[in-house]
């Protein structure tokens, strides 16, 4: 069975391991809620995230999980402040997804692409 896991760039810029396609990995994974990826990647992609990844104080508690890397896609969006907000607070601007195929290793930084801003990767991947 595969797993669907988002990555969050700022994780990996600060201390994930770069990883790639074939390469065996032990996350600690929290269960994903649909509805927190929606805006970013659209609400068919979002209801097949099952986890995201964390080791920044999230993960007490979860045990690491063994995975085989299958495939790891970069997520680029548009972010702005919706229309009506009260804060000035960015959030992610739905329907401007492009998503990347990464070839070689997820490091956490990925090429600029014009009017989009990297935000993670979705990782399909199989438990070990």
């Amino acid at each position: 069975m595969t797993l669907t896991i988002w990555v969050d760039d700022w994780q990996m810029q600060c201390c994930g391991e770069p990883f790639a396609a074939g390469d065996v990995v032990s996350w600690a994974l929290m269960e994903a809620d649909p509805e927190d990826y929606v805006d970013l990647v659209g609400a068919d992609r979002a209801d097949a995230i099952d986890f995201c990844e964390e080791h920044h104080g999230g993960e007490e508690g979860c045990a690491p999980t063994s995975l085989e890397v299958l495939s790891v896609v970069e997520v680029h969006c548009r972010y702005g402040v919706p229309p009506g907000a009260r804060d000035r607070v960015n959030h992610p601007v739905p329907g401007t997804t492009v998503l990347v195929p990464v070839e070689g290793a997820a490091d956490g930084w990925a090429k600029a692409r014009e009017g989009v801003t990297f935000a993670g990767y979705l990782v399909t991947a199989r438990r070990k």
